[in-house]
């Protein structure tokens, strides 16, 4: 079953993962200074979780899971290599509104976070195809 996870930057610059359905029959969460450090914390509560279903004689269920980021975390974890003024080159956002984004002031409209999303993706088919002679 695939399942989604969000992973959120707290006010404190740490991360947190969490499951983002309601379509498991348990909940865990997983927390790290970095988001890889949430990541594996996440993964660990997981094989944890499945270790107390087998002690206590109770099905499972088997996960993949599908890590997602809300708008403010991606810009924030991604700021070192995407800079807004890239992003805002890269998006057609204006690098003042991401700004408002990755503080929390503002949120971002649906059709805006698909425009993200989508220019993103193109990007990354982009860089997928480069070749180095």
């Amino acid at each position: 079953m695939k399942v989604k996870v969000i992973i959120e930057r707290g006010n404190d610059g740490s991360y947190g993962a969490y499951i983002g359905s309601n379509n498991v029959s348990f909940g865990i969460i997983g927390d790290g200074e970095t988001v890889q450090d949430a990541k594996n914390d996440f993964l660990n509560s997981y094989d944890e979780m499945k270790d107390y279903y087998a002690e206590n004689n109770k099905n499972f269920t088997e996960c993949e899971f599908q890590f997602q980021f809300d708008i403010a975390s991606f810009l924030a974890y991604y700021g070192s290599i995407l800079s807004l003024a890239g992003m805002e080159r890269l998006t057609g956002v204006n690098q003042g509104q991401l700004s408002h984004y990755v503080t929390g002031h503002r949120k971002p409209s649906k059709k805006t976070i698909e425009k993200i999303e989508t220019k993103l993706h193109e990007f990354g088919k982009e860089l997928n195809q480069v070749e180095f002679v």
